[in-house]
């Protein structure tokens, strides 16, 4: 999706204003984006977001509209209002590859043009490189701590609006989630897409496995059901076990359950147990609910069984 020009802090458009003013705007210049300290009490990131930068700076251009605005706030004379109609962005950018490991202090950016070039696209550029790279670090630690295990993006609920949405899904398949549940993000960037069902399909049925059949019949061969409304041990597996016998009865097989609450680690490993000893050793357990890198790294720790783990708060904010 275009960025808009005015996607800029205001401060960028007088210091420019006053560039023209001091005969600078032409000067050569060079930006350095940089940041000082990993996140997440970390040593390093992974860069991300050279794509959407170098889309932006491509396409950057000042609309009527945009200008018209501009003439209504009386802080521009009509020379820079003209300036800012020709602008067009024809530097030079520095980066790495997406997906590389970079370090405190390391250019992620040089862009290289004139002045006026270099400070106009400043702040859409630190916004766009900031947040996907640190997702993509935040995904790429969520990764390592699954030792092997897929991790699926569930963000879309919680991100910072739709577009932070989609960014976070983009950049999260840079740093190593590379399935999502957001449906616009697979079809933009032809990713994977993934789901279960939510807690409302169970309980618009008279009961849990009226539910669990239903979803069942409507989807034979990619059937994840979610296990936990009721009681997981004594109602959500039991019922899911009835559902894998009843599918594979009709040549089908159950794809897997989801565990969203409670001790994932114990659930996990009995969920496993009672599958494996009724032959449905294929089942994947999925597990939800306020995960991160620690509580990941945690489970696997207590034995957990879990083969596909769903992160959204924790990677979209």
């Amino acid at each position: 999706m275009p960025i808009p020009a005015l996607m800029t802090d205001l401060y960028q458009l007088t210091m420019l204003a006053g560039y023209l003013r001091e005969g600078l705007s032409e000067r050569p210049a060079a930006f350095d984006l940089y940041f000082r300290e990993a996140p997440y009490r970390g040593s390093y990131a992974i860069f991300a977001g050279l794509q959407p930068a170098l889309d932006y700076l491509a396409g950057v251009r000042f609309t009527p509209e945009e200008l018209a605005y501009l003439e209504r706030l009386a802080l521009f004379d009509r020379r820079f209002l003209a300036f800012l109609r020709d602008f067009r962005f024809r530097g030079r950018v520095t980066a790495p590859r997406e997906g590389e490991v970079v370090f405190p202090g390391e250019p992620l950016l040089t862009v290289e043009g004139t002045l006026a070039e270099a400070q106009l696209v400043e702040t859409a550029l630190l916004n766009i490189i900031n947040f996907q790279t640190l997702v993509a670090t935040k995904a790429a630690r969520l990764t390592v701590a699954a030792g092997g295990a897929e991790v699926i993006e569930f963000g879309l609920r919680r991100a910072q609006g739709p577009d932070g949405a989609l960014s976070v899904a983009r950049a999260a398949a840079v740093g190593g989630v590379r399935s999502t549940s957001n449906v616009r993000a697979g079809q933009l960037y032809d990713l994977p897409v993934r789901g279960t069902h939510a807690h409302s399909w169970v309980m618009a049925f008279p009961d849990e496995l009226a539910a669990f059949r239903a979803y069942a019949e409507a989807f034979p061969d990619s059937s994840v059901l979610l296990v936990d409304t009721f009681d997981t041990l004594t109602s959500g597996i039991p019922h899911a076990l009835v559902v894998a016998g009843e599918l594979r009865a009709q040549g089908h097989e159950l794809r897997g359950i989801r565990l969203d609450s409670g001790d994932l680690a114990y659930l996990s490993r009995e969920a496993r147990r009672r599958f494996d000893a009724a032959g449905f050793p294929g089942v994947k357990i999925v597990a939800s609910n306020e995960l991160d890198e620690e509580v990941i790294a945690a489970i696997r720790a207590d034995g957990g069984c879990i083969d596909i783990y769903g992160v959204g708060t924790r990677l979209a904010t």
